[in-house]
């Protein structure tokens, strides 16, 4: 049964824009289900974001293969299921053209989400990422999609030229400040790799700034990216990927050892009842 959720989306999108307002960063996690975003919400976070590579994990495929009605079903569980604002990992918007963008961004409303970004990745090897012209144009889309709605929608832009294996800061800045231009209120270039790169980027916009914490081979922390004026904070599908390991060694030890030692890192039932109590 889910649990009854007393805010309404209006009063969780005010307070999502009232955390990019405040003074300094804040971290925003990526719960894969209902559970772990119940979890978190318990720990004390005040935001959550979805994240397409942990729902992929869930039903056992890869990132970016699952079906639109299972993402926006996962996203009415979870918007329902908590009262956190949660803002959605909606990938390229579910088509190449700005009409699917702009109802990908309607459709994301009606699950009860109060935020959501689009990536100009195109998914495909041979134009990883989109011409800046069109992918300004899906933003511009977005944002008009967003402007429509009876609540304040928090649209985040991503510029994916890193996750695609091209890292030219000077066109992904590019690209980020014609997102800002487009309409977006949060601009995120995932993969950035050093405090240089964060730092650049953030002074050349004039929207709140996302960065992702968790990369492999990048040590920056939620300190560093504070003080080098980084406004939000997310991790991806690092805790999918944390979970899923644990589970893996777990299993392995089981199967190889035939012991169950990995039960001393295991929450303990107490625990259990009390987070989902």
């Amino acid at each position: 049964m889910r649990r009854s959720n007393s805010l309404t989306q209006l009063a969780k999108a005010e307070a999502f824009r009232s955390l990019h307002d405040g003074k300094g960063a804040f971290v925003i996690p990526n719960p894969w289900d209902l559970g772990t975003a119940r979890l978190l919400e318990h720990l004390g976070f005040k935001a959550l974001a979805s994240t397409s590579l942990g729902l992929a994990c869930s039903h056992g495929l890869r990132d970016n293969s699952v079906p639109i009605d299972i993402v926006f079903e996962h996203l009415t569980e979870m918007a329902e299921g908590t009262n956190l604002p949660i803002t959605a990992d909606l990938g390229n918007g579910f088509g190449d053209s700005p009409h699917a963008v702009g109802r990908a961004i309607l459709l994301a409303a009606e699950t009860g989400v109060v935020g959501g970004s689009i990536e100009d990745s195109t998914g495909r090897g041979d134009e990883p990422v989109y011409p800046i012209d069109l992918a300004s144009e899906r933003i511009r889309a977005a944002a008009a999609a967003a402007g429509s709605l009876s609540f304040p929608f928090t649209l985040t832009a991503r510029a994916e030229n890193y996750v695609v294996g091209r890292t030219n800061l000077a066109d992904t800045i590019a690209r980020l400040q014609a997102y800002q231009e487009a309409g977006a209120d949060v601009l995120y270039a995932p993969g950035l790799r050093d405090a240089k790169e964060v730092a650049e980027v953030v002074r050349s916009l004039d929207r709140p700034v996302n960065v992702l914490l968790g990369s492999e081979g990048v040590s920056l922390s939620v300190k560093d990216l504070d003080l080098l004026g980084v406004k939000r904070i997310s991790v991806g599908g690092s805790l999918a990927k944390a979970a899923i390991g644990e589970f893996l060694r777990a299993a392995t030890e089981l199967r190889d050892q035939g012991t169950t030692t990995y039960q001393l890192r295991a929450a303990t039932s107490e625990q259990i009842r009390e987070f989902f109590g």
